[in-house]
């Protein structure tokens, strides 16, 4: 199969080589098409514009420089000083607590927190290393507990027990969680300790984070743009220092938004591969899902150890996590347009930071990577949406807290009096569900045949470059007026596949580039390969404060 698709590689390679053939007269649907493209442009900038004039005379709030370097660290390293006695456990927490404090006030990330009982795990952690005077002790310590006394974040609608658990939804303040999510779980057995929740928008739904409960949060590099969402108080926190790891769940790109928008690594696992229950109302019993969860950090080394936190020993040897990669051997693939109608193109920027990755991978392997177009990618708005019909939540219930049904015929005159207790973004999606759906034959045909275009090109030994967004993160409120453009993280949903967002420096404006690394089911490992040679190549994360250390 690897000969026959090498084989194929070649011949396409070749063909692209040959003298072009005589130009075709342009159609009447090439002109259609760049009619579409230029009102799009148009609409972007008038919009890009607007924006600019609202913010252009507010100032972004600064975040102040980090105290201790500690909390630069990565959780490799820190979980290595604390294994070599060099720092404790509770010195770790406390430094984060204190990040969390100097930050949060201008980022409203974290929105309700359990630092006492922290420090009283970490203690107890401490406590296991002093007792422990042999190097066979710390290694038994330490077995099977690769995040040992480090500190994390999780979003507030997974539920972690004592903690808040409303969803952003005003009908269930003061609620607590009775039960850690099983995510939550997992990365406590792993050794982790749980500092907080952080901010969701209402329900989830939103690339924006924000909602009548806690207010919005900011994106660290500047505060008048948005953290992105549904994992916004996440990523906000982890790039501001705040957290060494957040906890994110994925369901149209919820994970990997906020990581692109704040400048961090976001990993979507393999769906199939995590329980479900504890993520708002899932119980984990679902038949069939798009979302899936995974790690938002810093650093690349930092995914592998908590990928296998998540999975456990069995589902992480099945998924191969720890084998090694030849970046050499792999086959390269790219899309630099999806030509869905309805999402905004590729900046300049973001291309040319996507040609500088291509450049960087034809180093590296034999076969240069080889531009692909999908057919389907037109469409993926429009699969996702369908594939939304098939989560067994219902969004009218859910937003009356499984008490009640909103209707969308009360609540638009309610929000536009002003007196709705339900954000925009979730009034839109009621709006939404009246509109009418895709043909389902002929999605279900349309889903099943991009699948097989993408699993029968990647395979288990090749990888896809996928733009992460359009544009660096927008200012706050602009993402209403590109509704659309998240679906250039969700189409990976519907494909179930696994992806990493990768940081790729800053961009003009100081907001954060980005791409996705996209592999074939259960590939995991090579999206995390990538990432670590395209953190080498660019850099990685940088701190959205100002800092003496490189």
């Amino acid at each position: 199969m690897a000969g026959y698709k090498k084989e194929k590689r070649e011949k396409v390679l070749s063909k692209k080589s040959r003298p072009s053939k005589k130009p075709k007269t342009p159609n009447l649907c090439n002109c259609l098409s760049y009619v579409k493209s230029f009102f799009r442009f148009i609409y972007d900038f008038i919009v890009s514009f607007i924006f600019y004039f609202i913010y252009k005379n507010t100032p972004s709030k600064i975040l102040p420089p980090v105290e201790d370097l500690l909390v630069l660290d990565s959780c490799t390293t820190l979980v290595n000083k604390i294994k070599n006695k060099e720092v404790t456990c509770r010195h770790v927490v406390e430094c984060f607590i204190k990040r969390i404090e100097q930050v949060n006030p201008i980022l409203n990330a974290v929105v309700d927190t359990r630092f006492d009982k922290a420090l009283a795990e970490a203690d107890e952690y401490d406590k296991l290393i002093e007792l422990a005077d042999t190097e066979d002790k710390i290694n038994l310590i330490f077995d099977g507990k690769p995040l040992f006394g480090i500190p994390f974040t999780s979003k507030e609608s997974t539920g972690a027990k004592g903690m808040a658990f409303t969803f952003g939804l005003v009908s269930r303040i003061g609620m607590k969680s009775n039960e850690d999510a099983e995510v939550v779980k997992s990365l406590k057995t792993a050794g982790a300790i749980l500092l907080g929740v952080t901010n969701v928008p209402e329900i989830n739904l939103w690339c924006e984070t924000r909602n009548k409960v806690y207010g919005q949060t900011n994106n660290p590099y500047n505060t008048n743009h948005t953290a992105g969402g549904s994992s916004g108080g996440e990523a906000s926190i982890v790039s501001a220092c705040g957290s060494p790891l957040g906890l994110g769940t994925d369901i149209g790109g919820s994970a990997r938004i906020p990581a692109f928008n704040c400048g961090l690594f976001g990993h979507k696992l393999t769906t199939g591969f995590i329980n479900t229950k504890g993520m708002t109302f899932r119980k984990g019993t679902e038949k069939q899902t798009m979302v899936s969860a995974g790690p938002i950090t810093k650093y690349a080394e930092d995914l592998t150890p908590i990928i296998k936190a998540f999975l456990g020993p069995e589902k992480s040897l099945e998924l191969k996590i720890d084998q090694e990669v030849d970046l050499s051997s792999l086959k390269y693939y790219y899309v630099d347009k999806p030509n869905d109608a309805r999402v905004s193109p590729i900046s300049d920027e973001l291309q040319i930071v996507l040609d500088h990755v291509i450049e960087s991978i034809a180093s590296i392997t034999e076969l240069p990577p080889l531009k692909v177009k999908f057919s389907g990618t037109c469409y993926s708005y429009s699969l996702w949406r369908h594939s939304m019909t098939k989560e067994e939540s219902d969004f009218c219930a859910t937003l009356g807290n499984n008490q009640t049904r909103v209707s969308v015929w009360t609540e638009v005159p309610k929000t536009i009096v002003g007196c709705s207790n339900h954000t925009l973004a979730a009034v839109l999606k009621l709006i939404d569900l009246q509109l009418p759906q895709v043909n389902a034959v002929w999605a279900d045909a349309e889903i099943e045949k991009l699948s097989n275009e993408v699993s029968t090109l990647l395979g288990d030994d090749s990888v896809l470059f996928f733009p992460s967004s359009p544009t660096t993160a927008k200012h706050h409120y602009e993402p209403f007026l590109h509704p659309y453009n998240f679906a250039y993280w969700a189409i990976f949903n519907v494909l179930k596949l696994p992806v990493t967002q990768v940081p790729l420096g800053l961009g003009l404006n100081g907001l954060p580039l980005g791409i996705q690394v996209v592999a074939g089911m259960n590939q995991d490992r090579l999206c995390v390969a990538v990432a670590k040679h395209l953190e080498l190549k660019f850099g990685g994360w940088k701190p959205p404060f100002t800092t003496k250390v490189p």
